[in-house]
């Protein structure tokens, strides 16, 4: 698998990215997917040819690797970030949706016509729903890989010697994995990186609504203001209209008063 290319596509989605978002590239690039690359793929290498059981019973060595190892890990981590990162490219395609709508609308209505969208990466609207969107599912996605784990291995250790009793072996047979140690330190980064990668995209949430909330209540604060101001003036403007009537009043009467005299 080309992760180049991956990490090629991505780069373009920092633009759109809060700073949670870019550190959480950061993250899965450096840390997921550079160790992913660079020493996961040669750790475990070809783990079945390197399982080995004491016993020649023809099948117990399938049936045991098969039992302990349902699921390759480092197949089980490819498609993890293949998931977590691929509703990235949402956003993009969402931005790209606007400026398509915009490049039409101006050759629609001339280049000089009212904007659709003040700024087509902004995230307002659709696009900020989309965003919020694509972080749930991320979370969704590292929640669920880092339950897998735990749940098809139980656990994310890597003891040294595994008892096997499974059909055909013709008793309880002892099973060695390879570079146990090695391994399990490679699951336990994998795993913790998954789970910062977790808290990153939950505090991006956290950090957009509260932004919008905040953005929300200072509009709400400024219309009421601006209400206030206009009732305000209104009133004076009011009481201006009645001072000079009764100042007109008054003059009025002294020029009746002067003529009766």
């Amino acid at each position: 698998m080309n992760w180049v290319v991956l990490q090629g596509l991505l780069s373009g989605v920092n633009k759109y990215s809060t700073a949670f978002g870019r550190v959480w590239l950061s993250v899965v690039f450096l840390f997921r997917i550079m160790v992913f690359v660079v020493a996961a793929e040669k750790v475990w290498g070809d783990e079945q040819k390197d399982f080995t059981c004491n016993t020649n019973q023809p099948g117990c060595h399938n049936v045991c690797f098969d039992h302990f190892f349902p699921v390759s890990h480092v197949r089980l981590w490819a498609l993890q970030l293949i998931f977590v990162t691929c509703p990235s490219f949402l956003v993009v395609m969402h931005v790209a949706y606007r400026e398509d709508r915009e490049r039409k609308n101006q050759l629609k209505y001339g280049e000089n016509c009212k904007r659709l969208y003040p700024n087509t990466g902004k995230k307002r609207g659709g696009l900020w729903w989309t965003y919020i969107l694509t972080l749930v599912f991320k979370i969704g996605v590292d929640a669920t890989f880092v339950f897998l784990v735990y749940h098809m291995y139980e656990g994310y250790s890597f003891p040294s010697l595994i008892k096997c009793a499974q059909d055909p072996c013709p008793n309880t047979v002892d099973c060695f994995i390879s570079r146990p140690t090695e391994k399990r330190i490679f699951t336990i980064f994998m795993v913790v990186t998954s789970l910062a990668c977790i808290l990153l995209s939950f505090f991006e949430i956290l950090y957009l609504v509260g932004k919008r909330c905040h953005e929300f209540l200072s509009s709400a604060h400024h219309s009421r203001q601006v209400i206030t101001h206009s009732m305000s003036s209104g009133s004076k403007l009011m009481e201006a209209n009645a001072l000079k009537s009764a100042e007109q009043g008054t003059t009025e009467k002294k020029s009746y008063y002067v003529v009766v005299s």
